[in-house]
């Protein structure tokens, strides 16, 4: 027994784990390298690298699924949560979790329904945004100058728009070829509409215009990043894609929706020979009018011209009120010169010399003159007389005339005045004062009495004037 257990561990090759994942998953992408995989698409994420983690579930199983950014970017369908979708690809395995997974290579949506809820589900939260709303409709210029037109530029759509336009109303047209439909298409046609604000001529209206087609032929005029485009733009914009019976979000966008193509030419401009009709229609009117209320007025003048009198004699009397009135003039200006003069030679009479009048200030100025002199010297006498009286005031009270008569004044150490005995402490230093400004230098005795305090110890310093 032994020896069969041995037998067959030795037959039985023997793996790495790391040898084991990489095995399988290299038989997983040799028998699955190619796969179609239909599912609901749920736990999307999509971190910093730009790769796409999601899976994929029906109603009894689950199977991962990566996408990678390359390929993300050029997917036909957004991924969503929710959304139902056939992904084309193969199936791997990620090693270091054991786990296999679906890598998405290409993406397309599983059937009309699945398409149409996608598509209910976007116009929802664009019309929560508010980018449906009425308010933000502009109207169409009446006769546009210049026309934009976003569209393919190889299909019978740009032809039908410029025959109607030539039929109608010839404008000048500028066309943004774009793709319509397939990869890269909704790329092209918002970065059109954008386009179109910052050219010269600026267009005065705008046209996105599209054949017919299914509903997957229209999508790129479903995509958010169109829609966007078009409520944004400032320039109106009809939309006219596909049919009358077909209906993409970029028409709950635009300004005006047109059935057609053909429609939104006839909508963008009027038809010129209608127009010229009703200007020479409108020109007859105005004429009639015009001619009608002419001949009123001059009815109604020549029945007021009946009532004035003759022009010829109302003229002769405003000439003769004129004269008089004239005369009177000349008089009072006549009457008011002579007053004037005679005023004049009034003043004239009563006005003095300058030389007069100038001798009458000096002798003015000489008198004043004079007495303030002599107000000034008496001022000065009485000034000095008040300060001769204030200085012996002055030395009579000042203390130097009591150091005079043997007194002596005091200082402390800190230069303050002695007044009193009580103030001196014992081994402080004081100053006395003597007539003649002399200064002595002492120290307090501690024996001393305080109220009769004298120098303990007394050294006379000629240069100081000082006594120890």
């Amino acid at each position: 027994m032994t020896n069969s257990v041995n037998e067959i561990r030795s037959n039985v090759p023997e793996f790495t784990v790391t040898e084991l994942a990489f095995s399988l998953r290299q038989t997983l992408e040799e028998n699955y390298g190619r796969v179609r995989v239909r599912g609901e698409l749920s736990r999307i994420s999509i971190p910093g690298s730009g790769h796409m983690y999601s899976t994929l579930k029906d109603a009894d199983a689950v199977i991962d699924a990566v996408c990678w950014k390359g390929n993300l970017a050029k997917l036909s369908v957004r991924p969503e949560e929710g959304l139902e979708v056939i992904c084309i690809g193969r199936v791997s395995s990620y090693p270091k979790s054991s786990k296999y997974q679906l890598i998405i290579e290409s993406m397309e949506l599983a059937g009309e329904g699945a398409l149409l809820k996608m598509l209910e589900e976007r116009r929802k939260k664009l019309a929560a945004e508010g980018l449906f709303d009425t308010a933000r409709k502009k109207p169409l210029p009446f006769l546009p100058e210049v026309i934009g037109v976003v569209t393919s530029p190889t299909g019978a759509v740009i032809r039908d728009i410029l025959h109607r336009l030539k039929d109608r109303f010839p404008r000048h047209v500028i066309v943004w070829p774009v793709l319509v439909q397939g990869e890269g298409a909704a790329q092209q046609i918002a970065a059109a509409i954008r386009g179109f604000e910052n050219i010269q001529p600026k267009p005065d209206v705008l046209i996105v215009a599209r054949g017919g087609g299914s509903l997957e032929d229209l999508m790129a005029f479903n995509e958010e990043i169109v829609v966007r485009a078009a409520a944004d733009c400032s320039i109106p914009l009809i939309s006219a894609v596909g049919h009358e019976t077909d209906t993409t979000l970029i028409d709950y966008a635009a300004d005006l929706r047109a059935p057609t193509p053909t429609g939104a030419a006839e909508m963008a401009v009027p038809v010129r020979s209608n127009l010229l009709a009703q200007i020479a229609e409108d020109e007859g009117r105005l004429v009639n009018s015009m001619t009608r209320l002419l001949s009123e007025y001059r009815h109604r003048l020549e029945a007021q011209a009946k009532g004035l009198g003759d022009p010829a004699r109302m003229l002769e009397n405003k000439v003769q009120n004129l004269d008089r009135l004239s005369d009177r003039i000349n008089a009072a200006f006549r009457h008011f010169i002579t007053d004037r003069q005679s005023t004049a030679r009034e003043l004239g009479a009563r006005l003095r010399h300058p030389k007069d009048r100038i001798a009458e200030a000096e002798r003015i100025l000489a008198n004043w003159s004079e007495r303030m002199e002599q107000t000034g010297w008496k001022l000065l006498e009485k000034r000095q007389s008040q300060l001769k009286s204030l200085s012996a005031m002055l030395d009579v009270l000042s203390f130097e005339s009591v150091l005079e008569r043997g007194f002596a004044v005091v200082y402390g150490p800190g230069g303050e005045l002695i007044t009193e005995a009580a103030q001196a402490q014992s081994g402080d230093k004081i100053r006395i004062q003597f007539r003649q400004k002399k200064h002595v230098d002492a120290v307090v005795s501690a024996s001393t009495n305080a109220s009769a305090k004298k120098p303990a110890t007394k050294k006379e310093d000629p240069g100081q004037n000082s006594l120890f």
